[in-house]
Parts: structure tokens; C-alpha cells; sequence
């Protein structure tokens, strides 16, 4: 027996002829709680090494600005390249008198995480070598808000009845009404905010505040992507894979692969801290 779902309207707010979409909502909540969260942690000399936080309030104010254009940028490019290239060379299509490429038209398709996570870091580090900051203590700044946004964004596909999971007969399914084929899922977008948002940002925590993980450039970074890697790998087993992705070996799925390479990277930054410190 499955569980109602709680079929909530996907415009939030009405303004005349512009809904305002909890998915757009989202993005501005994640980048703002992220914001006050960050401007908390910049204040906390315990945390940091005896230079302090990697860059002054005034400068947070202003990357978060290129931040937000990293995220809107790299998600939706790193969309259509990872998952639907064809967007790249459909025609375009006139809204009203204007005509617009498909490609830029957000409500066809949607966003990718590891896109917008390589446009938030290319974004970091031109701001870092603007700035002379450490491009690797500002990563582990970001790194501790960023689980934050998960969570809005992944509630917000909830709401959205989109990236809904495989078929399940299980007591907390759901069948959710954009599924054509009318079938109880897993809510794996729930599942996704509870691991790469709840738990996450709670493991970031505990390792920044009681072990002190901030004192070591990168680490912070690292145990983010290593976390969310692994977040996601196991999450992707209860999503239903996108319809017109290729069959991966393995049983494995697109987001699955392009996590393994964060894994790594994660693991290794890990690693590399931790050995420097040793020999210091």
C-alpha cells in the first residue's frame, strides 16, 4: 500500500501572468541560508587556522553573486551536455514574436548538479587568483553551505513530481501524477535530500566544528565531493535512470559515473591533507 502523494502546486506564488515556482523559490532560498550560514562560519576564529577565514564579508557578499551564476550557468549547460545533447541542435522555437534556443528554455529538461558544480568552481577559482585568496580554503567555505542547497533543490523536484524513483510496492511508496505509467516509486527525491543535504551538511559539521577539519585547505572540499559522491551512487539505485540515457555496464547509471570521478577527487584531497599535516 502506498502513501498519498502530496500533490502541492509547483507555482508557489502568482504575480499576474509570472508564477513564481517553488523550484525558482529553491534556488533563492539555498542561496540565501547558505549566505547566512556562511557569514556565521567567516566569524568563527575557532574553526580556521591562526590566518582566520579565507576572505572578509564584504568579498562573500560579492562572490556569492558569481556563485549564483556558476550554479544557473554550469547546472543547465552541464544538463544538456551530460543528459540531453540533442537540445544543442533542436530547432528553435518562437515565444511570441522572439525565437529562442531550446537549449536556454529551463523548463525543458532542468538542471545537473555536476555541471553546476563545475561552473561554482570555475567561478571560485577565477575569483580566487582575482583576489589572491587560497582557491582550496575558499572550496571548503563553499563546501559547507552547499549541502544546504541540495536540500531545497531536491524538495523542490519532490514538489515537482520530476526525478522520481524506480518501481516500488513498499509502505512509504508513492505514485507520483507525472509518471505516464501511473506506477508506485520510490520518493527518491526525498531520499536524496535527506542524504546529500541532512546528513551531509550534518558530517560537514561535525568534522569542521569538533575535529577541525577548516585548519586543513581542501579537506573540507574533499569530504563534500567524496560525501556527495557517495550520497548519490547509493541513491541512484532507488532513481529511475532517464529514459533516454545509454545502458551503462554494471547496471551503472549516468549520475553514478559522473560521481566516481568526485569520489576520487574527494578521496584524494582527503588524502593529501592529511599527509602534509603528517609530515608538518
Amino acid at each position: 500500500m502506498s502513501l498519498p502523494y502530496p500533490d502541492i502546486d509547483p507555482v508557489a506564488i502568482q504575480l499576474g501572468p509570472v508564477p513564481i515556482r517553488w523550484y525558482s523559490l529553491a534556488y533563492i532560498g539555498g542561496l540565501a541560508a547558505g549566505w547566512w550560514y556562511l557569514t556565521r562560519l567567516i566569524k568563527n576564529a575557532k574553526i580556521w587556522t591562526k590566518d582566520g577565514a579565507p576572505l572578509t564579508r564584504p568579498l562573500l557578499d560579492d562572490v556569492i553573486f558569481w556563485v549564483a551564476v556558476g550554479v544557473m550557468a554550469g547546472g543547465r549547460l552541464g544538463y544538456v551536455l551530460f543528459y540531453e545533447p540533442s537540445l544543442l541542435i533542436a530547432p528553435w522555437e518562437k515565444l511570441g514574436p522572439i525565437p529562442f534556443p531550446p537549449a536556454l528554455m529551463l523548463w525543458k529538461g532542468g538542471m545537473s548538479f555536476h555541471g553546476g558544480l563545475l561552473g561554482v568552481t570555475l567561478v571560485g577559482v577565477l575569483f580566487a587568483r582575482k583576489y589572491k585568496l587560497n582557491p582550496l580554503a575558499l572550496g571548503d567555505l563553499f563546501a559547507c553551505a552547499t549541502p544546504i542547497g541540495l536540500f531545497f533543490g531536491r524538495t523542490a523536484n519532490f514538489i515537482n513530481g520530476e526525478l522520481y524513483g524506480r518501481p516500488w510496492e513498499g509502505p512509504w511508496s508513492m505514485v507520483f501524477p507525472t509518471d505516464p505509467l501511473g506506477l508506485a516509486r520510490h520518493p527518491s527525491q526525498l531520499y536524496e535530500a535527506f542524504f546529500e543535504g541532512v546528513v551531509l551538511f550534518a558530517a560537514i559539521r561535525i568534522a569542521t566544528h569538533s575535529f577541525g577539519l577548516l585548519k586543513r585547505p581542501g579537506a573540507t572540499t574533499g569530504l563534500f565531493l567524496a560525501g556527495y559522491a557517495l550520497s548519490r551512487i547509493f541513491v541512484e539505485n532507488f532513481r529511475e535512470p532517464d529514459a533516454h540515457m545509454p545502458d551503462f555496464p554494471l547496471g551503472l547509471t549516468m549520475g553514478m559515473m559522473l560521481s566516481l570521478p568526485m569520489l576520487a577527487l574527494g578521496a584524494w584531497l582527503i588524502w593529501r591533507t592529511r599527509t602534509t599535516l603528517t609530515k608538518s
